[in-house]
């Protein structure tokens, strides 16, 4: 088992134990839950074009790390899109959730889950960081610090790859459910309705931000790119881009 950066194993935090106990502490619950039929029900079916928006981000060869344990499928097949040359680590806070994210990777040597805090990875720079669906899971303290995190982990020619929700249109006629789930099973959920992944860094002038929403708005694809450092030796050169790309790429029925 290693550490974060600091040398220290993390404690399970008290949100996790007391908001989401029984999706990801639970091992029966668990077992029944990391399926990707599942997954592909709770995305209302966009599971795999919204892995496939993740994975044509990162290329064969990289180094990349993914801030979480995903259940399904989404795990082992980031292992196979970086291939044999390239190196994946999963870290997670939660020991069952290590331990099921080993099970995945057994077949690829080239991969390894370490349990570590996302607000304290260790292991970087990384070419590529990858948060598939794990903002919307945490407190809003806990989310600017993790992306904070993981914006300083990453190489000056990477980039980190957030992929989650994001307020679907006012005609969505799924927005009123989904708006309910949250409120039900999800309570930090909604801070993503309001306020754009770049708004929870400390300091995104050091980024390049650019955002792709799917299914009438309900998903996003952030990408956040350092920008090019400056001749002095590392302070940012410019600016960050005044305003973020958005692109709807289209819709796909639940």
């Amino acid at each position: 088992m290693s550490p974060g950066a600091t040398g220290t194993v993390p404690s399970v935090p008290g949100y996790l134990r007391d908001v989401y106990d029984w999706a990801y502490l639970n091992p029966s619950n668990a077992a029944r839950l990391d399926h990707e039929q599942v997954v592909s029900v709770i995305l209302w079916g966009n599971q795999r074009r919204l892995k496939r928006a993740a994975y044509d981000e990162f290329q064969p060869g990289q180094r990349v790390l993914q801030a979480a344990h995903v259940y399904g499928d989404f795990i082992p097949g980031l292992a196979h899109r970086l291939g044999a040359k390239g190196r994946l680590e999963v870290v997670d806070i939660a020991p069952l959730q290590v331990a099921r994210c080993r099970d995945k990777l057994r077949a690829y040597p080239w991969a390894r889950a370490r349990r570590a805090d996302a607000r304290d990875p260790g292991g970087g720079p990384y070419d590529g960081i990858c948060c598939y669906f794990l903002l919307h899971e945490l407190p809003g303290v806990w989310k600017r610090a993790v992306v904070d995190a993981l914006l300083a982990n990453v190489r000056p020619a990477g980039k980190v790859v957030f992929v989650d929700y994001h307020k679907p249109r006012r005609w969505h006629p799924l927005k009123a459910v989904m708006s309910a789930v949250f409120d039900r099973f999800e309570p930090f959920a909604k801070e993503l309705w309001h306020r754009d992944v770049r708004q929870l860094a400390s300091r995104p002038a050091g980024f390049s931000w650019s955002k792709e929403t799917y299914f009438g708005g309900l998903y996003q694809k952030v990408v956040a790119r350092p920008l090019a450092a400056g001749r002095d030796g590392g302070k940012v050169g410019r600016p960050a881009l005044a305003k973020s790309a958005s692109c709807e790429t289209g819709r796909q029925g639940a």
